[in-house]
């Protein structure tokens, strides 16, 4: 139960830092930052590893678990500006591809448009996304969240989402 105060402290201060910015600029997240995305400045490597609790599903290229977005609906980025960083997209720049590792399935991988520039690599059709809460590799705290507007989830390399 104190780790979930930690993170909804956590998840509720990040969202007022966001929406107090005055800059009035977006958030963008490169592949190198936390949507982990490779280092080497190639596309993102999507694996899958064993998590606690959920069985093996998506993670980035430094074991971060990923995210699907329900209100996403398997069409289009909706998790922008305050969302995205709390929830940052594993990007791409337009017109990069990501790379699959493991049993993740290359042909499940693709990218959607993100308002905010470059791409967000999805898979089986979904956007994917990382969780600041998630502060090592194979945690997922975000699972079954509501926040932002609607449901986190994890998803399997077969392209199905664990509720």
């Amino acid at each position: 139960m104190k780790t979930l105060a930690t993170v909804l402290v956590l998840a509720a201060a990040t969202l007022a830092l966001a929406a107090c910015g005055s800059s009035g600029g977006s958030t963008t997240t490169t592949t190198t930052e936390a949507g982990g995305g490779a280092p080497s400045g190639g596309g993102p490597v999507v694996g899958a590893r064993s998590v606690p609790g959920v069985g093996t599903v998506l993670v980035n290229n430094v074991g971060k678990t990923l995210y699907v977005f329900a209100p996403d609906n398997k069409s289009e980025v909706t998790c922008t500006e305050a969302c995205a960083a709390v929830w940052p997209p594993l990007k791409t720049e337009a017109g990069g591809e990501a790379e699959a590792s493991g049993e993740v399935k290359a042909s499940l991988l693709g990218a959607d448009p993100d308002p905010e520039g470059g791409e967000v690599v999805t898979y089986a059709g979904w956007p994917l996304y990382t969780y600041v809460a998630d502060t090592s590799p194979g945690s997922a705290t975000g699972q079954g969240v509501n926040l932002n507007g609607g449901y986190w989830y994890v998803i399997t390399p077969a392209g199905k989402i664990v509720k």
